[in-house]
């Protein structure tokens, strides 16, 4: 499996800095980023909350994906969505405190119960969630 790559560029103080992330691997992009829009308004810049969020989200409905390819299942459709938190953490400084997961499906024959087991199957085996688990995750997961 190949690695993906990411680079950011930084100058000045964390205050008063200013940096610009480059996805690499893809190409997809250049994107700033500052403390000030990290913890405040976004304003137009993304965070590393944000890039973790939507790590997250995609990894997450890949794999409830594949779960449901393993039970001859194929959903109509996923929608997930990841809402990273960032908080001060014990001793000073930040951390990232939690991440709420809501996963929404529509799946043909498939019982609330069937798909409350997949999801949790799904967020569980996800490696984008094994990346983070030292951070509180709760999952919400419903059919359409």
């Amino acid at each position: 499996m190949p690695s993906r790559d990411a680079t950011t560029h930084w100058v000045g103080g964390l205050q008063n800095g200013k940096g610009e992330v480059t996805l690499d691997s893809s190409n997809a992009g250049t994107f700033s980023v500052s403390f000030p829009t990290r913890a405040g308004n976004p304003d137009g810049q993304t965070s590393p909350e944000e890039l973790i969020a939507a790590a997250h989200s995609s990894c997450l409905a890949m794999n409830l994906s594949g779960v449901l390819e393993a039970q001859k299942l194929t959903a109509d459709s996923i929608d997930v969505s990841a809402e990273v938190t960032l908080g001060p953490a014990a001793g000073g400084g930040f951390e990232i405190s939690g991440i709420a997961i809501t996963l929404r499906a529509s799946i043909e024959g498939v019982t609330a119960e069937q798909f409350a087991e997949y999801a949790e199957t799904a967020e569980k085996t996800c490696p984008v969630s094994k990346a983070l688990a030292g951070t509180t995750i709760t999952l919400d997961a419903a059919l359409t």
